[in-house]
């Protein structure tokens, strides 16, 4: 008789746990949903604060100068023209 109370114990605890989980698994989603939105909202803000300092439209800026150091070296190697064997 124990065992019969036992398990008629343990199927109305899962059975009512997943009832449970039913009525409260779209606000448990509807929470997670929301806090990752307001995750995404605050890493975009962060780069659209990034980009307030643009510059005026038609003006050009070059932030670095390429070096003017490069010399080309005229003796590179032998040409060698090769055909095409069939």
């Amino acid at each position: 008789m124990k065992l019969l109370q036992t398990i008629l114990i343990i199927l109305l605890i899962f059975f009512g746990l997943r009832i449970l989980f039913r009525l409260a698994a779209p606000y448990l989603v509807r929470y997670i949903a929301k806090k990752a939105g307001e995750r995404f909202q605050n890493m975009a803000g962060g780069f659209k604060n990034q980009n307030t300092h643009t510059k005026p439209e038609g003006e050009i800026v070059i932030e670095k100068v390429p070096n003017q150091d490069r010399t080309s070296n005229k003796k590179v190697g032998e040409y060698i023209d090769y055909e095409e064997i069939e």
